[in-house]
Formats: structure tokens, sequence, C-alpha cells
């Protein structure tokens, strides 16, 4: 079992890794997704994993349990009227502009991006325009999954068929796979939120989208003005339907549920 101080423990230190609160309602998870780890490692306690977790120099089991304890509920086109809105944002943007940059905030193992990407391809003429896709997540394990770019025909039933027939091939046995004309335009890397953040941009339109909720509201404060300083002018910010910026400080302007402009 999870003892009172084992939990308090790794929601220590998940926070300072990556800033996620691992709230009380968040035990039951800690504790069924460690489980087979911990059997994994023949490991017979959570005390003794965090021993062995303190003692791991390397720092490829703290990768580990954050690749394990975070959430990757994802799939192609999900909240699709995001991507009906992205796709008049792009159009618009790109009467003035040669140069596209959008950013995927969390992007698991990859179909937000891709997604992305079939709304580019769509929208603009990509011999004429400069489209590039910056792609990040917190875990190691979803990031190597996205660069793949392979999934079964499970994942891709939310694909508009005659979009899956254009920019996917077929593979061996149950496996589809993203063509160049998606993958040569989305750049994988592992980043976490609550660290350094290495790009510049400007970005034309960043998603982050049921991200922020399993932050505090002082992180969700840091993380929203540092996105507002890299939104180009009129670049928006769309986050989950079940997401917010109320209460939190920003000098972004509202447009529709959960798409923030920069007004600037």
């Amino acid at each position: 079992m999870l003892t009172d101080a084992a939990f308090v423990q790794i929601r220590d230190i998940v926070y300072r890794a990556c800033r996620i609160d691992l709230r009380e309602g968040k035990r039951e998870l800690v504790e069924a997704r460690l489980k087979k780890r911990l059997r994994q490692l023949g490991i017979d306690s959570y005390d003794d994993y965090l021993q062995f977790l303190e003692a791991d120099a390397s720092g490829a089991e703290m990768k580990h349990m954050l690749d394990v304890l975070t959430t990757n509920l994802t799939y192609f086109f999900r909240e699709s009227d995001h991507f009906d809105y992205l796709a008049g944002h792009i159009r618009e943007t790109s009467r003035n502009s040669s140069r596209i940059r959008v950013w995927s905030a969390g992007c698991s193992s990859g179909e937000e991006p891709y997604s992305m990407a079939m709304v580019l391809a769509e929208t603009c003429n990509l011999s004429q325009l400069d489209c590039k896709i910056l792609a990040t997540d917190v875990s190691t394990r979803m990031i190597d999954t996205a660069r793949s770019g392979t999934y079964p025909q499970s994942k891709v039933k939310h694909v508009p068929p005659a979009l899956l027939e254009k920019y996917f091939e077929r593979l061996d046995g149950e496996l589809c796979r993203v063509k160049p004309v998606l993958s040569n335009m989305v750049f994988f890397r592992h980043h976490n939120l609550a660290a350094d953040w290495p790009m510049k941009g400007p970005f034309d339109a960043i998603f982050c989208r049921n991200v922020m909720i399993y932050f505090d509201r002082y992180t969700q404060q840091e993380i929203v003005a540092r996105f507002s300083r890299l939104l180009s002018p009129g670049g928006v910010l769309i986050v989950g339907h079940s997401e917010s910026l109320a209460g939190i400080r920003h000098t972004l302007s509202y447009v529709q549920p959960s798409i923030y402009a920069n007004s600037t």
C-alpha cells in the first residue's frame, strides 16, 4: 500500500521536477500507475522505491516515473472546433506573412501536432509558405512515440477518410504512418513547461490544452505569462474546453470559449 508519507514524498518530488500538482485526489492514480513499475523492478514497497529513486544518480528512473505519472489521453482532431478555428486563423495570418509558426505544448503521442499539420497542409500553399510546428512534452516516452508517426488503425479512426488517404500510408499489419508532408513540418522536443524555455517564437498559435489543469495557480500564472510573450501580434493561445484563464492575470483578449488572442 502507498503510505501517507510515501505519497507526500512522491507528490513533492513530482512538483519540484515539473510543477505538476498531485493533489490528494490523485493518490489512487499514483498508486495504480507505479504498482506495475515496482513489479518490474522487483521492489516490494513504495518506500523502497523512493530509496531506489534517490540512489539513481543517472536520473533515468526519475524520467521513467514522470512518464508513468503524466496523463496522455489524446486523439486526432480532439475538440475539433479548435482545429476549425486554427484553419481560419492561419488562413488570415498567411495573407500578410510567408512564415507560420505553431506550438503544440503538451503534444503527448503526437496526434495533436499532426492534426495541426493536416490543417496547415489543407489551408496553406506549402510551396510558398514556411510552415513549422514545434511539438513538446515532458514525457520522453511520448515524444519517442510521436516522432515515429506510426499508429494502429484504432488510433486514426477520428481522421476524416479523405485526410487519412491523403496524409497516411498503410504499413504491414494494422499500422498507419504519417507521410513526409506532415512529418517534415513537425519538430518534436522534450520540454518541461516548469523549466527553462529555449524557444524564442514568435508563434502565430499555441495549443496548450488540458495541460494547465495539472498545475497550481502560481504555475498557471507563470506559464500563461510566458505564452503571451511568445505570441506574435494577433497570435492565439488555445486551451482545453474545461479550462479557463479566469482569475489568472494576463494580457490576452478573449476571443471565444478557450481561445485567447494577443492584441498587442
